[in-house]
């Protein structure tokens, strides 16, 4: 086991090294955690693109050295063509998951970063954009190695997202072959991209020459997005949703997000009996609160104009106890829970004056759409795809209206000065990695590099899985797993030490005196870096 990289002043941690040094590089020019993490979020999306990318969407958690903790949506809505009829017309049953119809909605990452730094600049940010995005643009015009995760990832609907027109010359080998690690990859239009949003600002993208470009692709590959569409897109400032456990506040994304899943989960599993790391208690504990806080997730959370419930009086002290007294301590529940993984990142960063940010960003499945814009080299998310074409269902498609998002961004402000940065990637078990990661580096005091190194579990159905199961990586305790199949779980042993399935997680905690503590996942390329 490796020892936590501890810094002085200011961390970054992402899932690729070039990204954490893309951050590095900012922080140790004078910029501050905002701006490092534009830097990193334009360089992870050069070197990660089966994970993410600027034709997709974020989510952000700001902590200000006031104390102050803002959330920025950063989601994209559904296009002006975007309708049920339409789709129903061209015989869909479902959202597709590949193609033209499946990028169905406008991508809002840039939109993110747009909002982030007006408040970057009231905090006394001077970088230019053209500097934020410089590497970003070094890295596609000059071409990176394929990373290890992406030369071994299995793309779900194989067929269906090789018949997108463009995808398998951009992005895979011969014969549609996944692209082997280490073999180089030049994105030159996408470079430009960069290069025109260092010159013009960022609002080119949604409104200048790039907005133009981007819709005339997007309209030859059938999408629904228009240009109008783009035009009037703008992220949005949300009050985050927050809980109380003993001595910290935890703060995570309102809808259209799951950070209410995160923080039931985490609230309900604080007030379980489960001394130990890594005994059943703990991972029954934490499966369990995980059950509670989805089915309370499946029936609340929606595009946040259109709640029907205020997702905050999920969190009250009362209602989680409630939850948690109706975990079994020694028996599973039974689950029809049933959702589809997904594909992200998640990056942090705190800097020496406190700013802490909390960042995801993604497509949603791997390689999103799989529509690569001709002009632009902008592959575009399929986010649209939590959709329902059932008008009367709690997430149906409409224009204008925002998808239901696995993304979130969880941040925990303690009573003794400490600020914790931590996150996941991983579709619709990204509550149950964060839970994970923050119970043993906070709950049972485990060094940051160790809460992330340690076996994880995904309780649920993912894509192609007959049923909810308890899946982990192989090298979990037999006799853990024993007394849980005891108590009723279904395990299914993921033969692989290191599993891509259980999440890219990272944390970083900076504590009173203001040394951070900061690393990223072994499962993916990545690490930390700081000054």
């Amino acid at each position: 086991m490796k020892d936590t990289p501890v810094f002085a002043h200011a961390a970054v941690a992402a899932p690729h090294r070039l990204a954490a040094e893309a951050g590095q590089r900012i922080l140790a020019a004078g910029g501050n955690a905002i701006e490092a993490m534009v830097a990193m979020a334009g360089a992870i999306a050069v070197v990660y693109p089966h994970m993410n990318s600027i034709g997709g969407d974020g989510f952000w958690l700001i902590r200000t050295p006031d104390g102050k903790v803002r959330s920025i949506e950063a989601c994209g809505f559904a296009g002006s063509k975007a309708t049920i009829p339409a789709y129903r017309a061209k015989g869909y049953d479902a959202v597709p998951v590949r193609g033209g119809d499946a990028a169905l909605t406008v991508a809002g990452a840039i939109g993110g970063w747009m909002l982030a730094l007006e408040l970057s600049k009231a905090l006394g940010g001077k970088m230019p954009v053209k500097d934020l995005v410089a590497q970003a643009e070094a890295l596609a015009r000059e071409g990176v190695p394929v990373s290890q995760s992406e030369g071994r990832y299995i793309v779900k609907e194989r067929e269906a997202i090789l018949a997108v027109p463009g995808f398998a010359k951009h992005f895979l080998g011969e014969g549609g072959k996944q692209p082997d690690a280490g073999s180089i990859r030049k994105q030159p239009k996408l470079a430009s991209v960069f290069e025109q949003l260092g010159h013009a600002g960022l609002t080119d993208f949604y409104k200048g020459d790039i907005a133009r470009e981007i819709a005339g692709d997007l309209d030859a590959a059938g999408a629904p997005v228009t240009r109008e569409d783009l035009a009037r897109y703008e992220a949005r400032w949300r009050e985050p949703l927050k809980t109380q456990l003993p001595g910290v506040t935890l703060y995570n994304n309102p809808p259209p997000t799951q950070g209410l899943a995160s923080l039931i989960l985490h609230g309900v599993f604080n007030r379980l009996e489960a001394k130990e790391a890594e005994s059943p208690a703990h991972w029954h504990g934490l499966i369990e609160a995980a059950k509670r806080a989805y089915a309370i997730r499946d029936r609340v959370v929606t595009d946040f104009d259109h709640l029907q419930h205020d997702p905050q009086s999920f969190l009250t002290s009362d209602r989680l106890a409630k939850e948690a007294a109706a975990v079994k301590e020694n028996r599973a529940a039974s689950w029809p829970f049933a959702k589809d993984d997904g594909d992200t990142i998640w990056m942090g960063a705190i800097d020496g004056s406190g700013l802490a940010v909390s960042f995801i960003q993604s497509l949603y499945w791997e390689y999103g759409s799989g529509v690569v814009l001709p002009k632009t080299g902008i592959l575009w998310q399929n986010r649209g795809m939590a959709f329902s074409l059932d008008p009367k269902a709690l997430n149906p498609l409409q224009p204008g209206r925002r998808p239901f998002h696995t993304l979130n961004t969880p941040l925990a402000v303690f009573d003794d000065g400490r600020v914790a940065s931590y996150g996941a990637m991983g579709g619709d078990g990204q509550p149950q990695f964060q839970a994970q990661v923050f119970f043993r580096a906070i709950r049972y005091g485990l060094p940051v590099s160790e809460a992330l190194d340690r076996p994880r579990f995904l309780f649920g159905r993912t894509w192609g899985g007959a049923s909810a199961t308890l899946k982990v990586e192989n090298r979990t305790d037999g006799h853990l797993l024993d007394r849980l199949v005891s108590m009723g779980h279904e395990i299914e042993i993921i033969n692989k030490p290191y599993a891509d399935m259980f999440g890219h997680a990272g944390m970083l905690i900076r504590d009173a005196k203001g040394g951070i503590m900061a690393d990223h996942d072994p499962r993916s390329d990545g690490g930390a870096e700081g000054l």
